[in-house]
């Protein structure tokens, strides 16, 4: 399908409110090279004092990622937990809060009928957690309902072998369900009690391919770029320059755009072969603000 480019997209909400935010993307998108070149020295100090105070959980991916040009290997194989508690539940929540909303990657719908999302959410919370609504995990931050994790999921057209980098992992659910459909899963989250708990939760559970860091998630992480999909799950006044930078020619980036007293929009950005940038708004949501360099730089 052709995309459209942003001037014809930004309108699903209202012309005042789709403009308002449609140039915070484009603004973010066209002024790159500006914004880096005069913040260069902050953003430099910045990014090392992130990588001092930084964790990383290492990972074991099935198999090293095939270098540029390198022709197609064997189909990917990857151990995937199972778990039968509760799965009627995921399967009713799938069939009426995904399906009749319109998700039709099969692809998608197996990952979230898979994971058990009673077990990414606090004890006092696992009887609400299939329920059509984000729940609290703590540190003041939510997991989201469960069809926004599908869908966001879904725009992201992840295939098995992409590598996807996921910034503010919170309660470790939506790493899980993109490591149904992809070994090479990273994730990084700034909150400490929660990228260790994340970490935990993975070795625990069985998700042993997904690699974590606590660090700054405005920064990305450069080490392992380019990525083919990026999934950013807390709301920023602007699409962060080295995101963009870290998506690969082709890839996509699901990022939810505006402040935390201004209507949000859910915001794909793509790239194409020839680096050019693109993003559409698909959807009005509400998310908890990105922290850390994102917030100071509002």
């Amino acid at each position: 399908m052709q995309r459209r480019t942003i001037g014809w997209l930004f309108t699903g909400g209202g012309a005042l409110v789709g403009l308002g935010v449609a140039l915070v993307v484009v603004l973010a998108l066209a002024q790159m090279p500006t914004q880096r070149a005069s913040t260069a020295a902050e953003d430099e100090g910045e990014a090392a004092a992130v990588e001092v105070d930084t964790e990383v959980n290492a990972a074991t991916p099935p198999r090293p990622l095939p270098a540029e040009g390198e022709p197609e290997q064997e189909p990917l194989e990857w151990d995937r937990p199972r778990f039968g508690a509760r799965k009627e539940e995921r399967l009713a929540m799938v069939r009426t809060q995904m399906v009749r909303r319109g998700i039709k990657d099969e692809d998608v719908l197996e990952a979230m009928r898979q994971v058990p999302r009673h077990l990414f959410v606090p004890d006092d919370q696992r009887k609400y957690a299939h329920a059509d609504r984000p729940l609290p995990i703590g540190q003041g931050q939510t997991i989201s309902q469960p069809y926004i994790v599908a869908f966001m999921t879904d725009l992201l057209d992840v295939e098995a072998g992409d590598k996807v980098l996921e910034i503010g992992t919170g309660s470790a659910y939506q790493a899980a369900v993109l490591s149904e459909l992809t070994p090479y899963v990273y994730i990084i989250e700034i909150i400490r009690t929660l990228a260790r708990q994340a970490a935990e939760r993975f070795d625990r559970l069985g998700y042993r391919t997904v690699q974590t860091k606590r660090a700054d998630g405005y920064y990305g992480w450069e080490e392992h770029a380019p990525f083919d999909a990026i999934i950013v799950t807390a709301a920023a006044g602007h699409v962060p320059p080295p995101l963009v930078k870290q998506l690969k020619a082709g890839g996509k980036m699901v990022i939810p755009v505006g402040g935390v007293y201004e209507t949000q929009h859910l915001v794909v950005v793509s790239k194409d072969e020839d680096g050019r940038v693109r993003a559409r708004s698909v959807l009005a949501v509400r998310f908890v603000p990105m922290t850390g360099r994102a917030q100071r730089a509002e």
